[in-house]
């Protein structure tokens, strides 16, 4: 079994930069498909950004797209998502999410795996 663990999460001004980190317990995790995706209170969860288990194919949600950064280290067992010009409405708790396979699915309930979540709030 997986168990993602986030990190980074915190307070940051509109148009500032966060990197939020998950570590995975696994022997096995470059055989899981990673994903980020997120909450924002009385909303659905929803995709922020995928990566392949060799990590050299990633997904993006179009609200993110060209601001957000998804990137893995299989050595390190770790997946992080830079997030730059960070917008008010980027504000949810973040969760990592991990399900094994080979495809980057959008949809939450293809994963299998989460961890506890993390806060990103953005000032205006």
């Amino acid at each position: 079994q997986v168990q993602p663990v986030e990190s980074g999460g915190g307070l940051v001004q509109a148009g500032g930069s966060l990197r939020l980190s998950c570590a995975a317990s696994v022997r096995t995790f470059s055989l899981y498909v990673m994903g980020w995706f997120r909450q924002a209170p009385g909303k659905e969860r929803e995709f922020v950004a995928g990566i392949s288990k060799s990590g050299s194919g990633t997904l993006y949600a179009d609200s993110v797209k060209g601001r957000f950064t998804i990137s893995r280290d299989n050595a390190k067992n770790t997946v992080n998502l830079q997030m730059n010009s960070l917008k008010p409405e980027d504000t949810a708790v973040y969760y990592c999410a991990a399900r094994p396979g080979s495809a980057i699915y959008t949809t939450s309930n293809e994963y299998n795996f989460w961890g506890q979540g993390t806060q990103v709030t953005v000032s205006s």
